[in-house]
């Protein structure tokens, strides 16, 4: 029998972190119902102590998710460790995860603590959080840029208070394979009691080497691996799960190693956490791209056609793609629609689904096909937003090359109505001035940009605009076939999620601790 990976999935966590990211509860939710058909072992809902909003939805996630291990990041306060068993205790399978930084500059100019005194502080917490809990995790921040023999000084010190699984992260990201690789055989070997615990390891990607790093940490003998989805997360991001999934499954005759992962769930998972998060995955991302089983090169067609596994060492159908595509347009079924938004990943209430139902009614009128990027935007427009406190009613706008760019637009705002023309000095401008008008928001537009989503004369144009205002910074997307539509759409949007921040805060930047 094959020895298993535990996947330890830190998307709702770590990858929350990366910046513009911030999820509500229900979006969290939703990923995390999708983390559990994926497979996950464990699942770092959140950091309960960062705010209240923050142990809100780890409780949410505890109290829901059942086949999977929820985990709750706390420092080694006590006060962090109390929030966060509180927040996980009515979890089928919960973990506090504790950890404290172990590295020489760390220690001088964050903590200002001795060697001894982070030991002491470290073995405290695990005995506290095992005091509560049967399952405590213990990291040792900015692992990589330790001491060796201080690094296993600690594991043992905490395996023996009672840790069950012991965590060598790479936080800055700094380490090279070879090199990661002999610090966990170093730390297997020189660890006393170490195979007591679980050794996890968690890379980061700042020199693009998260991945490599992780297996090295694997064929080193960890046996748990923290990973995100689409490698998000703090700065250049984490260990993509796909990638070290897939490599495990195409590898077998170099790590003969399992995982409880169904792959095919993998490409559903990855679109849910990017149209979710707003962070586009790269077209060239290995296993999720859009160009991952993309063939344009001649010679590379001609052998695809006569032998898939000329050019593709993985089937498309085992992370979730198929080949085929059923087209959709007016004619289609309710039923139709239904088991197409089920093949993309999608589980809708049969609320959601009359209401995404009619609005895909409506798109098919003005199109010959309906493609899965359309069905995406209609989930992401209709399904996947905050409740809205502005409803876009009504827009028209003038501009050409001798008029002034005028725009004329009525709002719903707490449910009453609100018409108001303004200026700018282009049409979309004029439609934002008159907005910002309109609500008196003094959110700023940092980025502003559009792509086509379908092909065609006729293609959907998507709207992405990053805001800001006091501290708070979003990403609002709308969708149309007229692009000035869709800016307002996005607009709009996004002065929805600053409103349900404003009344859900969470830490801002400034605010935020050091993590793992």
């Amino acid at each position: 029998m094959e020895e298993r990976i535990i996947f330890f999935d830190t998307t709702l966590r770590d990858g929350e972190q990366s910046p513009g990211a911030s999820m509500n509860s229900a979006e969290k939710l939703r990923i995390a119902s999708q983390l559990e058909r994926l497979g996950v072992d464990v699942m770092e809902a959140g950091f309960p102590a960062s705010s209240p909003g923050d142990f809100d939805s780890v409780q949410m996630i505890a109290n829901k998710i059942r086949n999977v291990e929820i985990a709750g990041l706390a420092r080694t306060a006590k006060n962090d460790i109390d929030q966060a068993w509180a927040a996980v205790r009515d979890a089928a399978h919960p973990r506090i995860h504790t950890f404290i930084a172990t590295s020489d500059i760390h220690m001088k100019y964050k903590l200002k603590m001795t060697r001894e005194e982070v030991i002491g502080e470290a073995v405290g917490s695990v005995k506290y959080a095992r005091s509560l809990c049967h399952n405590v995790e213990f990291s040792t921040e900015d692992g990589t840029r330790s001491d060796r023999d201080f690094l296993c000084r600690v594991f043992e010190a905490v395996i023996a208070a009672g840790a069950t699984t012991i965590n060598l992260p790479d936080t800055v990201g700094y380490a090279v394979p070879e090199e990661f690789g002999e610090l966990v055989r170093y730390v297997r070997e020189h660890t006393p009691n170490i195979h007591q615990a679980v050794m996890s390891v968690h890379c980061h990607n700042d020199l693009g080497l998260a991945t490599a790093n992780t297996l090295a940490g694997i064929r080193a003998g960890a046996r748990q691996a923290e990973v995100t989805i689409n490698g998000i997360g703090e700065r250049a991001g984490n260990t993509s799960l796909e990638e070290i999934v897939m490599t495990l499954f195409t590898r077998r005759d170099q790590m003969a190693l399992d995982s409880g992962i169904k792959t095919e769930e993998l490409h559903p998972t990855s679109r849910l956490v990017s149209m979710i998060t707003g962070i586009v995955v790269q077209p060239n991302k290995a296993i999720v791209g859009a160009n991952a089983f993309a063939h344009e090169a001649g010679i590379h067609q001609d052998g695809v056609l006569k032998n898939p596994m000329t050019y593709e060492i993985m089937s498309p159908d085992t992370v979730g793609l198929s080949g085929n595509r059923m087209v959709i347009g007016k004619h289609s079924g309710r039923h139709a629609f239904q088991d197409k938004l089920r093949q993309m990943g999608y589980e809708l209430s049969r609320e959601e689904l009359n209401d995404l139902f009619a609005k895909f009614k409506q798109l098919a009128d003005k199109r010959k096909e309906i493609l899965e990027e359309d069905i995406e935007a209609l989930v992401a427009e209709e399904i996947l937003r905050v409740p809205d406190i502005y409803e876009l009613l009504y827009l028209n706008v003038v501009s050409g090359t001798v008029a002034v760019p005028t725009a004329t637009v009525k709002l719903k705002i707490n449910d009453e109505e609100a018409q108001s023309a303004g200026f700018g000095v282009g049409p979309i401008d004029a439609t934002f001035n008159t907005i910002v008008k309109m609500t008196g928001s003094s959110a700023k537009l940092m980025r502003f940009s559009v792509n086509a989503i379908t092909g065609g004369m006729d293609a959907q144009g998507e709207v992405t605009a990053r805001l800001q205002e006091n501290g708070f910074v979003v990403l609002g997307k709308g969708t149309d076939s007229d692009i000035i539509n869709a800016s307002a759409k996005a607009f709009v949007n996004g002065l929805n999620r600053l409103e349900y921040l404003r009344q859900n805060p969470r830490l801002s930047p400034n605010e935020a601790v050091n993590q793992i």
